[in-house]
């Protein structure tokens, strides 16, 4: 589902993102992404968001070649994304049921599917009861849960967390750690981008390292994955 061969990323000042990282993650994979601060993990991430362009390498995400994408395919392409960011990203003068179905109306969704796949989607992550409420009513947890529900309302292929528990306190961590794979589990690829070890080491999926720009490491359950390093 996505591949990266030799993936560069040079910005204008001259600082190396990337450096001739090559990575490849299947269909349905639950995937974290670790490294310090600087590594390159965001930069990793703003690509295969196609925020950003590669300087040398392909990136290949499906049927797309996000090197060679025109900017009329990166609507229709980040459709099959759900983001989920640390800083929840919820509006604050909507609801929580009109922050998830704000996902649904920009790409032009129906009324009467928005009244009914949001209900759904709110059940899935626990957040039935918090319909009418505002983020500013909600704690942190509970925003992450409702940012959660938007990225998935539309039904994505891939969820990108980008540090996902940053802003939150260990139990809800943990909580919406358990919600991501419960939606790996339904078939979806998900990448977490993290600094927490403890959960990395808890939850015992693939772990892709990243340092200095370049994948040092990647193991499953302990074992290498054959990384091109």
């Amino acid at each position: 589902m996505i591949e990266l061969k030799n993936v560069s990323k040079v910005y204008p000042n001259g600082t190396v993102a990337l450096d001739k990282v090559n990575l490849r993650i299947q269909d349905g994979e639950f995937v974290f992404v670790v490294g310090a601060s600087g590594a390159g993990k965001s930069t990793l991430m703003k690509l295969l968001l196609r925020e950003e362009t590669p300087t040398e390498g392909d990136i290949f995400v499906d049927e797309y070649d996000l090197g060679k994408m025109t900017d009329k395919k990166i609507p229709f392409y980040r459709r099959q994304l759900g983001m989920v960011f640390q800083d929840f990203r919820l509006f604050p003068n909507k609801t929580v049921f009109e922050n998830v179905a704000f996902a649904m109306r920009v790409v032009g969704e129906p009324t009467k599917n928005i009244r009914r796949r949001v209900p759904t989607i709110l059940n899935t992550v626990n957040l039935q009861d918090k319909v009418k409420s505002y983020p500013r009513e909600l704690s942190g947890g509970e925003q992450q849960r409702v940012a959660l529900a938007r990225a998935l309302v539309n039904n994505p292929r891939m969820i990108i967390a980008d540090e996902p528990t940053g802003n939150i306190d260990p139990k809800m961590s943990l909580e919406i750690m358990n919600l991501l794979v419960k939606i790996h589990n339904l078939g979806k690829t998900v990448i977490v981008v993290t600094h927490e070890k403890g959960l990395v080491d808890y939850f015992k999926q693939r772990v892709v390292t990243i340092q200095d720009g370049h994948l040092v490491d990647d193991k499953i359950g302990g074992m290498f994955n054959n990384a091109q390093i």
